[in-house]
């Protein structure tokens, strides 16, 4: 079975199952809560050992999606099925063990890491809570072991505060951290948006290669298209839009053949190194440049509102995402 239809199969190593989260917001002060619809229907499969990217532009639900997968928080509503088991229906000591195996490296490592607490104690703590090392010289051990393999020096770095610390020292702790429980399964919520544009691709080739070592799969979320082509070039990349993805396939092929309106109004507007192709390229122009509110999302297809290609139909019914092609997946009818 081709890796994109989202159908059921053995060999996945996490699969979304019509997931939905929905919460509640207050509108005002006084005003009585809505829902919001940050995450409507997602059906995904994640792979051992694959890459996959998550883009969209922000307030989609990306980063919503990523804590969902990682089960930081609980769907309202469909399955997440981790190695065929239902994630939230399993029995405590099988739930301990599988949360330990899903790990997210968060957008803003200042805010990810606990202020009154020195390197050694952000690693070390899940090491010995989970009992994977024995004794303080071993967690010493391992905690130096894991900055070394991020590119740290842990001479430097492991009595320090996270406030002494640079942007990209910190992140580089953070994947420490989420590498220290052996996880097969790392959700990247855009890793390298609060660090400098000079180190960003140092950081990725780095998690790439923890990747590769660790035989973990990998879901980088970003709202760049070029970092997601970077990323996941021999993965794939599923494009989110309102809660809801549109478009999954190979990177390549949906980067060079978009199916979906929304990933090519994403992809006219993406930068390109090439002056005369960035002067003669004209961006998607679309019928409202407005984005609907999660908490009042347009019925039928989310993006119609906004699409130039937009139908009758559009409006009435949300389209589903269907097999277009060789390992492709599109939610548009549009698309046969």
């Amino acid at each position: 079975m081709s890796r994109v239809t989202g159908g059921e199969s053995s060999n996945y190593l996490l699969r979304l199952e019509d997931v939905h989260l929905t919460y509640k917001e207050s509108s005002s002060f006084f005003g009585a809560p809505r829902n919001v619809y940050a995450v409507d229907g997602v059906t995904l499969n994640i792979y051992p050992q694959e890459v996959v990217a998550l883009a969209g532009e922000s307030g989609c639900g990306k980063t919503t999606l990523g804590k969902v997968i990682v089960a930081l928080l609980k769907p309202t509503a469909g399955r997440i099925l981790y190695k065929g088991k239902d994630l939230w229906k399993l029995p405590k000591n099988e739930w301990v063990n599988c949360r330990r195996r899903l790990q997210m490296i968060h957008q803003d490592p200042y805010a990810a890491l606990n202020p009154s607490r020195t390197v050694y104690q952000t690693i070390s703590t899940p090491l010995r809570y989970h009992k994977i090392v024995k004794s303080r010289e071993e967690a010493r051990k391992r905690v130096e072991e894991l900055l070394e393999m991020v590119g740290l020096r842990p001479e430097d770095v492991i009595n320090r505060y996270p406030h002494q610390l640079s942007g990209g020292q910190r992140q580089r702790v953070v994947v420490a951290r989420a590498l220290a429980l052996q996880p097969e399964l790392v959700v990247a919520d855009e890793p390298v948006s609060m660090i400098d544009v000079s180190l960003r691709i140092g950081l990725l080739d780095l998690m790439l290669d923890l990747k590769q070592k660790f035989n973990m799969s990998s879901v980088f979320i970003t709202h760049d298209m070029g970092l997601a082509r970077y990323y996941a070039r021999d993965g794939r990349t599923a494009i989110m839009y309102l809660g809801s993805i549109v478009e999954v396939g190979p990177t390549e092929d949906v980067i060079r053949d978009p199916m979906h309106p929304y990933t090519k109004t994403l992809l006219s507007v993406a930068p390109v190194p090439d002056p005369k192709v960035a002067r003669e390229r004209k961006p998607m122009k679309l019928r409202s440049l407005d984005v609907p509110s999660a908490a009042n999302p347009p019925s039928g297809c989310r993006f119609h509102p906004r699409c130039p290609y937009a139908m009758d139909i559009c409006s009435k019914e949300k389209p589903k995402l269907i097999e277009a092609g060789k390992n492709r997946l599109v939610a548009c009818f549009m698309v046969k």
